[in-house]
């Protein structure tokens, strides 16, 4: 299987189409795995002229456990790391949630490596904007199932408060959640993740100091974390451009592939 090195760590990864194209590195949100990317989205990637990496972050899927105390930045050096071992010199950044942040410190830290950012459905981590409302809240720290049949419930009982309102296929929701599952079952390891993002605090000064080309995507309809935080993304990063998806919730099912995979083309690659 294909593994890169950073430190003691090792980084599950897979790549797809031509590596002669823009590379773009898709960063996964809380708890999931490099598969939470669907093959189906990766080959729309492919086919708008990129060569595509997904990855499991530390700590989930097939890739090491991270140490107690790691951060943000620390999730950006495995991003560095990929691209190093891969002979990337380049990279576009896509990020969602807490893949947003860690795409966003990926250019903060990183900037001339850093090709383009696009951050969704992210924040700035400041207190005041992106917050979940409360029955979010409360899903959002419920500890983390380590039966099958629990992680399951759990997914469909995430996807029923935050998940795109009119657009969520349960059956197909479940059958990822238990791939999932079956693949890897690693709550303490998420844990540790959520603590990487709350001990980063607001980024929102770093971020202001972001020269790469951003764009900021977001749905109305996030309950997990409020459009706001998008909004307060694109306001603090210089000349970054906005896009708000009308109803998308924070998932982002097949009927609006379409937009996330234009909107990042024509940002990253002018298409």
């Amino acid at each position: 299987m294909p593994y890169c090195a950073n430190g003691d760590l090792n980084i599950y990864f897979e790549t797809f189409g031509s590596p002669t194209d823009a590379t773009l590195v898709l960063i996964n949100g809380l708890s999931n795995q490099c598969i939470h990317y669907r093959r189906e989205l990766v080959e729309k990637f492919v086919e708008a002229s990129f060569h595509v990496i997904r990855f499991d972050n530390r700590d989930v899927g097939l890739s090491s456990d991270g140490p107690e105390g790691y951060s943000l930045s620390d999730m950006a050096s495995d991003v560095l790391a990929l691209i190093d071992h891969l002979g990337i010199g380049q990279a576009h950044v896509f990020g969602v949630s807490l893949g947003g942040m860690i795409a966003q410190t990926f250019a903060i830290d990183h900037p001339k490596r850093c090709a383009s950012l696009t951050s969704v459905m992210s924040t700035t981590g400041d207190p005041d904007v992106g917050r979940p409302n409360e029955e979010a809240r409360v899903l959002l720290l419920t500890p983390g199932a380590t039966s099958r049949e629990a992680a399951i419930a759990a997914h469909l009982a995430g996807q029923g408060v935050w998940g795109s309102p009119g657009y969520v296929d349960e059956e197909r929701q479940a059958r990822i959640a238990g791939e999932a599952f079956d693949r890897a079952c690693r709550p303490a390891g998420v844990a540790r993740q959520y603590q990487a993002a709350r001990r980063d605090g607001s980024r929102s000064e770093r971020l202001r100091r972001i020269t790469t080309r951003t764009l900021v995507i977001h749905g109305t309809a996030d309950t997990l974390i409020d459009v706001s935080g998008g909004r307060r993304t694109a306001e603090v990063v210089p000349n970054a451009r906005l896009v708000e998806i009308e109803g998308m919730g924070h998932d982002y099912p097949e009927v609006f592939w379409p937009v996330l995979v234009g909107e990042t083309a024509a940002h990253a690659l002018g298409s």
